[in-house]
């Protein structure tokens, strides 16, 4: 159970960190196509007799690479790549796991998680692909949040969209082999998506969003555990449905917050509208040197600053 609850709290962390990117680029659904792939992988292992989870980590990642290249390259749209990978990757696997001399049954294990048979290997595996990811979404997250936002303001910043679009795809990729053992890969997709939906029911701006994601990820992870355990059901989906029923009750609350707001405002909420919020208190000032990317519009220039783009206006700037 100590390596279950630690195993749960590393993928509740990781899953949602990658995940509030997927969600803001409406690739949503990426998580579960690539779990699909990654059940190849799965069955690559026990053909070969490596360790599953690594084959799955590259299996997945190739499976990542190629839905964005098809997404950015090819003519078919990113739902259509998506929906070749699932029917691709659950045929492949189970393909394979015949060939490997296991039955079907074997990879129920990898689809709907394990997490109570987590070893102390898989969990220095988990922990460490668990660091990176977190790691990465944290420190990039200007970069990353501004090529999921808008493509061609990141391009007309500088910022090498490809690349990082790749790294999303990884990243999700990694978060995917890294919940295999925990929520199962039939599933891994909704500890992507869910806490990051509750978190935008609740918050405005992306970085409490996160912040929020993070920890709504977290709590159904472990609870969900606990309470597996004492009523002897699956581990993974005692975490999604415990999810689940967080954003039914953050639904409503966050719709009687955001009709206060409009009610305080006078009428509709600017933020949801996409008017020009004036800021009037701003810890920092913009410049040709302040190192955060401008964009220059027809009269004026805007500033990607924790997410937002700030333009100065008059002793204040507006938030958009």
């Amino acid at each position: 159970m100590q390596r279950a609850l630690l195993a749960a709290l590393l993928t509740g962390l990781a899953a949602p960190a990658i995940g509030t990117y997927l969600v803001h680029r409406r690739l949503a659904l990426m998580g579960d196509g690539i779990g699909h792939v990654a059940l190849t992988g799965v069955a690559v292992g026990l053909l070969t007799g490596w360790a599953p989870v690594w084959t799955a980590v590259v299996v997945a990642i190739a499976g990542a690479v190629t839905i964005e290249v098809v997404r950015s390259y090819g003519k078919a749209s990113a739902d259509v790549a998506l929906a070749m990978l699932f029917y691709g990757g659950i045929a492949g696997g189970v393909l394979i796991t015949g060939l490997a001399g296991s039955s079907a049954a074997t990879l129920n294990t990898y689809l709907f998680g394990s997490i109570t048979t987590v070893s102390t290997g898989d969990l220095w595996v988990i922990g460490g692909l668990a660091v990176v990811v977190i790691a990465a979404s944290i420190g990039l997250a200007p970069q990353l949040f501004a090529v999921c936002q808008d493509e061609e303001f990141a391009r007309a910043c500088g910022i090498p969209v490809r690349l990082y679009s790749i790294m999303i795809a990884v990243m999700a990729a990694v978060t995917v082999a890294v919940a295999m053992r925990t929520v199962g890969l039939l599933l891994v997709s909704a500890l992507m998506v869910v806490p990051v939906a509750t978190a935008m029911q609740l918050t405005k701006g992306f970085r409490t969003t996160f912040t929020l994601a993070l920890c709504l990820g977290v709590v159904p992870s472990l609870s969900g555990v606990v309470f597996s355990y004492y009523v002897d059901v699956a581990p993974g989906a005692s975490i999604v449905v415990i999810a689940l029923a967080g954003f039914i009750l953050a639904w409503p609350l966050g719709t009687i917050v955001r009709r206060r707001v409009r009610g305080r405002a006078g009428g509709e909420d600017p933020r949801v509208t996409g008017a020009h919020v004036p800021t009037e208190e701003h810890p920092h000032e913009h410049d040709e040197q302040c190192g955060h990317p401008a964009v220059t519009h027809d009269d004026h220039t805007d500033y990607l600053h924790d997410g937002h783009l700030h333009a100065a206006h008059g002793k204040h700037y507006d938030e958009h």
